[in-house]
């Protein structure tokens, strides 16, 4: 037993907050992760613990094999949701590549229970830790016995027969299916950034509109227009027409833009950090003839997302 192992179970830890862990990567905080993080809430107010979540700062394939996986969401937009949505208090954003060099029984004694005063862990079917990956479901559960820390592990989420994965999501959303997408999710999926300068077109032709940036490394869903949601720092939203492509009418440029038409808004956000929540591709990036035309299909997409919510 090592001298971490057996402070532990003297009752020594080096935190004082007693936590509930959920462990994993998490991007896209699909319905999969939902029954993870679900199960942490419940048990976190069970033991009078705080709900927190464990990920990493780089995805863990990206590392092992070097073939770059883009992710969903960046590492803010997964803490935020997880918060949002299942009432996680804090997410340990840890650097993967120390991690994936630490023995999983020092991960579980010294990391997660010494350092972050885990009292109860909970993880997928698939969850793989420490070098080499060597430590498995089956051996967490068996060491936080050892330990005396509680431990769930979440069987696989299934919707259609088809498993709740990340991988499967970025497909659907890669392809512009962004309905399905929400289906597996269990949320609308979201791009939060600060607005910046655009050309100020928008403007000129009578819908003015933000401009956004997906992260580097993050997915770009179909070029395409969409029907979305743009949530303010007040907590208000209102129904935008968001473009996303590289604006074949008026750029000869290949840059990815994020444009989006706020309905019945008006207002200067520049400089402001918003959410926008992607609902339904309405219809492919194309080059019109001219700038009337286009003005005439984004006032054609407006009169679409409105019916789209409803009154």
């Amino acid at each position: 037993m090592s001298g971490a192992t057996e402070k532990i179970k003297r009752g020594i830890s080096l935190n004082e907050r007693k936590r509930v862990i959920a462990l994993g990567f998490f991007d896209g905080v699909h319905k999969g992760h939902g029954a993870l993080l679900s199960r942490v809430r419940d048990r976190a107010e069970e033991l009078g613990a705080a709900p927190t979540a464990f990920t990493f700062d780089a995805h863990p394939s990206s590392r092992i094999t070097g073939a770059v996986t883009p992710l969903i969401n960046s590492a803010a937009d997964r803490a935020d949701l997880m918060r949002r949505l299942y009432g996680i208090q804090d997410v340990i954003v840890a650097h993967f590549d120390s991690m994936m060099r630490m023995d999983w029984r020092a991960f579980v004694a010294e990391y997660l229970v010494q350092e972050h005063g885990a009292v109860h862990v909970v993880a997928g079917h698939d969850f793989h830790f420490g070098y080499k990956g060597e430590g498995n479901p089956q051996r967490l559960e068996g060491l936080c016995r050892e330990l005396g820390v509680g431990c769930d592990i979440i069987p696989k989420v299934e919707r259609e027969g088809i498993t709740v994965s990340s991988t499967y999501i970025r497909t659907l959303i890669a392809q512009g299916e962004m309905e399905r997408a929400m289906e597996f999710l269990g949320h609308p999926h979201v791009l939060t950034d600060r607005v910046t300068h655009g050309k100020k077109l928008g403007t000129t032709l009578g819908f003015p509109t933000v401009n956004l940036r997906f992260p580097e490394g993050v997915l770009v869903p179909a070029h395409g227009v969409y029907v979305t949601r743009v949530w303010f720092g007040d907590g208000s939203s209102r129904p935008a027409v968001t473009n996303i492509g590289v604006r074949p009418t008026v750029d000869d440029g290949n840059r990815v833009n994020v444009e989006g038409y706020i309905l019945d808004f008006s207002g200067d956000l520049y400089g402001q950090t918003i959410r926008m929540e992607f609902y339904k591709k309405l219809r492919g990036e194309r080059k019109f003839p001219s700038l009337e035309a286009l003005r005439a299909e984004v006032m054609k997409n407006a009169e679409e997302t409105r019916k789209y919510f409803g009154p």
